[in-house]
């Protein structure tokens, strides 16, 4: 993971990310697969006028819940090994990048420092997990609004909505007018931290009788020990996704009951080894699924 920042005024900046991600086809195929697939995960150029008022353009994580623009691809930066399912990379439950221009602001509201953010710009590609990089593949663009409040008198408290809207065009298919609204209720501190999050996906087709509706949430708690023991902390998460049977752009989504146990190390304040075991039971007709999963996770 690269990241790039250039000031090219005292109120305009430029901030770039880049993952570079093996691939395991590599060298395989005609010709032969590379072995790293690099893509720009954000590219933004911002103009800040003042704390109240931010302009920027170019791709974002979509700002339509707090997993997503709190934790990018930096793992070291969560705790947990993996993000929630809701917002994988490549999961199609949250478009989690937005191509267009972002509006942002933050107001003190006699102490409930109410932050907001409003966006225009393309929505989901003709690949409904990728978002529209080459320009909406439909005449109606994606827009956003997301409010949330950091209150004075519970600094590490951060309680806030959004609600996204789109047209989702995939070829062969029909069209689909799609609606997102997403809370989440966060407590940053970590002893303990809690974070929550939920998103209702509805899908109504374009002239045609068919509306979904399918719902996303997990539940996070973590503590870190202190004194001797302060390098430990222990983190449990919950996560389920209900998707309706008769969604044609989730299609192929499956359903999710899981949870996930860990324990974090943090070996400096710049390298952590992360240790955990999930447990999945995806329908009523795929078995249960468990596994274990460790990470190093550093930053420099």
């Amino acid at each position: 993971m690269l990241h790039f920042a250039s000031a090219l005024s005292p109120r305009v900046n430029v901030f770039s990310e880049v993952s570079v991600t093996p691939r395991s086809d590599a060298g395989t195929g005609s010709p032969p697969a590379t072995g790293f697939n690099v893509e720009v995960e954000r590219l933004i150029i911002r103009f800040d006028q003042s704390d109240q008022l931010k302009v920027s353009f170019g791709r974002y994580h979509t700002p339509v819940n707090w997993w997503n623009t709190q934790f990018h691809h930096g793992q070291w930066l969560q705790t947990t090994i993996a993000r929630p399912e809701m917002v994988q990379f490549g999961g199609k439950f949250i478009p989690v990048h937005f191509v267009g221009a972002l509006v942002e602001g933050a107001l003190p509201a006699n102490g409930w420092n109410v932050n907001y953010q409003a966006g225009i710009g393309n929505g989901r590609g003709n690949v409904i997990s990728r978002a529209g990089d080459a320009g909406d593949n439909n005449a109606r663009p994606a827009w956003l609004v997301n409010l949330f409040t950091k209150p004075d008198l519970f600094p590490a408290l951060q309680v806030g909505g959004s609600v996204y809207s789109d047209r989702i065009s995939t070829p062969g298919k029909p069209e689909f007018d799609e609606r997102i609204l997403a809370a989440h209720a966060v407590w940053t501190r970590e002893d303990p931290e809690v974070i929550a999050e939920i998103a209702q996906v509805r899908h109504d087709q374009v002239g045609g009788p068919l509306q979904t509706s399918n719902l996303a949430y997990y539940v996070q708690a973590a503590y870190r020990f202190h004194g001797i023991a302060r390098l430990w902390k222990p983190y449990y998460r919950f996560e389920h996704i209900s998707i309706d049977p008769n969604d044609v752009p989730f299609a192929g989504v499956p359903n999710l009951d899981g949870s996930t146990f860990g324990i974090r190390y943090d070996i400096t304040n710049f390298a952590a080894i992360k240790t955990e075991a999930r447990t999945r039971t995806r329908g009523t007709i795929q078995p249960r699924t468990n596994g274990g999963f460790v990470q190093i996770a550093f930053t420099f």
